[in-house]
């Protein structure tokens, strides 16, 4: 379904206009859909446009856009009122910051305003839609649409509903996402921290604890990643990894090496904290290796990386 049938044509609001939000915007905007951009801090909604051009002239300049940038851009417009933002709305992509209270905040706002039909999709890393959203008129159609930054590079959107969000509303944003050309994931029950940030969690806690134990430093751990696991990584993911690395599949696999990483993970104190002084030895070192007023340059290098990446990924895919 074309993404204009999906709205009726109606506009998408984008609430919160830092990284996150003018990302959403491009992906919004690429699709052919009108986006409205909204920040209750006025430097942040002032700067957004400049935000939004830069990162389709970078797109541009490597292919990654259906139309001229400049075309794209003229979709996204700046409302300055959340009512002027939502204001005949299909769906709004809430952006704002990472904190439950002001999550609510919003919530009960749009909630006050009465758009009977509106759909609010929230960016929240971790944060259940239950602890924000629940016991409002609205929260039938309220939802985690959970991306990666960058969303218009990395197309990962995972979609979680509370007990009060209506099926429906889960169905028609996942075909909005699809429609959008994100990759969707449906998480079929509310837990913190969802699908992706789990799994990183589990990886970043045993990173820690081997530079905690002195069996590697951060570089060599990243390396391992980078030049091992990630490679496999970037096209398939663990089952399908471990699928094919055993003569007969799956359960071979468990059978061969289930023993082992059995005795991993019991082998770890799973509440350990990444303490002051961990953080210190892992911070010097990063230092080491790129010094505080290089990250910005770095974030640029990595987005420039991941540009790279999708042009490969959209020609091994045949366009």
């Amino acid at each position: 379904m074309k993404v204009t049938d999906l709205t009726g044509g109606r506009p998408v609001a984008v609430i919160g206009a830092g990284l996150v939000g003018a990302g959403w915007a491009i992906v919004f905007a690429r699709a052919g859909l009108p986006v409205r951009m909204y920040d209750r801090a006025p430097q942040v909604l002032e700067s957004a446009p400049a935000l939004v051009a830069q990162q389709l002239a970078q797109l541009d300049a490597y292919g990654l856009l259906p139309e001229p940038a400049d075309v794209i851009r003229a979709r996204i417009s700046v409302a300055h009122s959340l009512r002027d933002a939502l204001d005949g709305a299909a769906y709004a992509q809430e952006s704002v910051l990472e904190q439950v209270d002001i999550k609510r905040q919003l919530m009960e706002e749009i909630d006050a305003l009465g758009f009977a039909d509106l759909i609010v999709g929230s960016s929240t890393s971790g944060f259940p839609a239950s602890d924000f959203a629940l016991n409002l008129a609205i929260s039938p159609r309220v939802l985690v649409a959970h991306p990666v930054n960058p969303p218009y590079l990395v197309p990962i959107v995972e979609l979680v509903g509370s007990p009060q969000t209506a099926p429906s509303t889960i169905d028609w944003t996942h075909q909005l996402m699809e429609a959008v050309g994100q990759s969707v994931v449906r998480v079929n029950k509310e837990i913190e921290g969802f699908i992706l940030n789990r799994l990183q969690a589990v990886l970043l806690r045993e990173a820690w604890t081997m530079v905690a134990d002195g069996v590697a430093s951060a570089d060599d751990i990243d390396k391992t990643i980078r030049d091992g696991l990630g490679w496999r990584w970037s096209f398939m993911g663990p089952f399908e990894t471990i699928d094919l690395n055993a003569p007969n599949g799956v359960a071979d696999y468990a059978v061969r090496f289930g023993p082992l990483f059995h005795r991993i993970a019991a082998s770890r104190d799973q509440q350990r904290p990444w303490d002051a002084q961990l953080i210190a030895e892992v911070e010097g070192q990063r230092r080491e290796k790129l010094q505080a007023s290089q990250l910005n340059e770095r974030r640029s290098w990595r987005d420039d990386q991941l540009m790279k990446f999708a042009v490969h990924r959209r020609k091994a895919a045949g366009g």
